[in-house]
């Protein structure tokens, strides 16, 4: 084989190398819940998004209230996923399993918080919407627990309070009046089916900062 020849399969062996390594990278940039993505989260044991609104509990802490509810499309239902507060993570960078986040409520800016207050229906641990324009305090810091090296979106996954080691759940317990029919969430000591979570709709941030949507229904 003359020295043309090696040279030409070497760059034909290159360029294929080249191109599977970006569609490998693509691959995985699109198969994760990432930093600073936008995204609604289901309870897989009773089928309710993760929601809040400015209603605020009549007990226990006073703090605005999260619940769960059935309806796919309300936009009080979209959370954002973010850094804790001494380490901003990097926008579109894969979130680790493990890893200390914060989850941000779209609407209203407050994050998702607990604290040792009881809970108003099931006399578990209390979790509210706690700060402004997404800054409060240690007590949103949440880490997820899942199989893999990171939170992949296909993921049933269990969040946990970093401060009291609770389990984000909902065990179905419902509210009356002024929402209806929503669920209580609060916080379990202990794993178990009813702190499953499960990545839904979203809009997802590549590295490179271009958004992906996901409507899963």
């Amino acid at each position: 084989m003359g020295p043309l020849r090696v040279i030409s399969v070497f760059l034909d062996v290159a360029l294929v190398c080249l191109m599977f390594a970006r569609c490998g990278a693509r691959d995985l940039d699109s198969s994760y819940v990432t930093c600073g993505s936008l995204v609604k989260l289901m309870n897989t044991r009773h089928s309710v998004r993760l929601h809040s609104h400015d209603v605020k509990y009549g007990s226990g802490s006073g703090q605005q209230s999260v619940t769960g509810v059935d309806s796919a499309d309300d936009a009080n239902s979209y959370w954002r996923i973010r850094g804790k507060p001494d380490k901003v993570c990097q926008r579109g960078e894969p979130i680790r399993c493990g890893e200390a986040i914060r989850i941000t409520h779209m609407k209203t800016g407050r994050n998702l918080h607990s604290h040792h207050f009881s809970s108003p229906l099931s006399n578990h641990q209390e979790v509210s919407a706690f700060g402004e324009n997404g800054e409060g305090d240690d007590l949103d810091v949440w880490t997820v627990q899942c199989g893999e090296t990171y939170w992949e979106r296909d993921d049933t996954v269990r969040i946990k309070h970093a401060a009291t080691e609770v389990f984000l759940s909902v065990t179905g317990e419902q509210y009356g009046q002024p929402i209806r029919g929503q669920r209580e969430v609060h916080g379990m000591p202990s794993p178990n089916q009813h702190n499953y979570w499960k990545v839904m709709e979203g809009v997802f941030i590549q590295p490179s900062g271009d958004p992906v949507r996901h409507d899963e229904l």
